[in-house]
């Protein structure tokens, strides 16, 4: 079992790692620019999409973007590329999974940033830095930005730490053979040792 696992866990790894590092500074940064444009226009844009996008099953947001950019302008390719596939095709085939991965994370950490910083924004203190003569931006990135990322961090982290573990649906759906798709095969095939082993370690 420890074989077979070891032979699968490398993609999840990849798609995970890829996935932290495009999710984490697009969702902070949105989070960020929604914030200082707080009841404006942009903040009510921004809002509500996250609050349309959030909503999105995985599998749903997979499908669609597949049926459109693999199937309709056969952009990317529609299945995991093999090992035996050029360079150019396994960076396309890195794409779909990718965001699809990222794109609950973004919307979560966008949210989650914007209503910190809101908070720290309209605090007691930074209106006391303000008056000691600093500007707004020299307020925000010295203190509440700061102070912001404190509850923020310990999340950044459990997505960090979680990225051993594969997406089921997603890994079953692209044809990845990860973890994920590991554990609906071995589910499938009542191979329990392995789904155990596998559910263990990773879950």
């Amino acid at each position: 079992e420890i074989v077979i696992i070891g032979s699968r866990i490398g993609y999840s790894i990849k798609l995970n790692i890829f996935s932290v590092i495009v999710s984490v500074p697009l969702g902070l940064l949105l989070g960020i620019w929604a914030a200082l444009k707080k009841n404006t226009m942009t903040d009510h844009s921004i809002s509500t999409m996250v609050m349309i996008f959030i909503s999105i099953p995985n599998f749903v947001l997979i499908s669609f973007v597949m049926s459109f950019f693999c199937y309709n302008l056969q952009w990317l390719p529609s299945t995991w590329p093999p090992d035996s596939a050029s360079g150019l095709t396994k960076v396309l085939g890195y794409i779909i999974p990718v965001f699809c991965l990222s794109f609950g994370s973004i919307c979560g950490y966008c949210r989650y940033t914007r209503a910190e910083l809101c908070e720290v924004m309209e605090s007691d203190y930074l209106l006391l830095a303000r008056t000691k003569g600093l500007t707004r931006r020299q307020a925000i990135v010295r203190h509440a930005l700061k102070n912001a990322m404190v509850p923020i961090f310990p999340s950044i982290l459990a997505e960090v730490i979680g990225i051993l573990g594969g997406s089921m649906i997603l890994e079953s759906l692209y044809s990845i053979p990860g973890i994920g798709r590991l554990s609906v095969t071995a589910l499938n095939y009542k191979d329990y040792d392995v789904l155990f082993v596998d559910m263990t370690i990773f879950t």
